[in-house]
């Protein structure tokens, strides 16, 4: 017989069960950030701390580069089209190519390893990524070596971390 009080326990269990629905949504895109990264980025730079003089670090960095709408647009172009040539982050000199992701991730993809990386640094509040602004770049290729001259032409205007 279904009364009042079991009304009740049926409604508490409902909204739990909801409540831990949204949770788990809200975590899913977090760890799916994760292991993108782990699978496609983690074999080059690890943990995030990279390889000093050899493969840059990328923790504590990419939030603070994606604070600027410029800086969100050179990070999605650095995953879409890879990025060659010398850099200098943090008084260390590195050369090196990184792939293009163009082909092998999808825009939600990219999208949820550049949120998780954001996430990652202690700039307070990281930016958020998204699959549109993803696919509005992905509608324009450039070379590697583009990449590269955005990244100096933004470090002329503000100094990259």
């Amino acid at each position: 017989m279904l009364t009042f009080t079991n009304m009740r326990r049926v409604a508490r269990r409902a909204a739990l069960f909801c409540l831990g629905g949204m949770i788990l949504t809200a975590c899913s895109g977090k760890h799916e950030g994760a292991a993108r990264y782990r699978t496609n980025c983690g074999i080059c730079h690890h943990g995030g701390e990279g390889m000093k003089g050899e493969i840059p670090p990328l923790i504590g960095r990419i939030d603070l580069i994606a604070a600027t709408a410029e800086g969100r647009h050179y990070l999605a172009d650095v995953l879409l089209n890879g990025l060659n040539g010398p850099l200098d982050i943090r008084g260390v000199h590195y050369n090196f190519s990184m792939p293009s992701f163009r082909n092998r991730l999808s825009d939600h993809e990219i999208a949820s390893i550049l949120t998780y990386l954001a996430a990652r640094g202690d700039s307070g509040r990281p930016p958020v990524f998204t699959a549109e602004e993803i696919a509005a770049l992905r509608a324009h290729p450039l070379p590697p070596s583009a990449v590269a001259d955005e990244r100096r032409r933004l470090d002329g205007i503000h100094r990259l971390p």
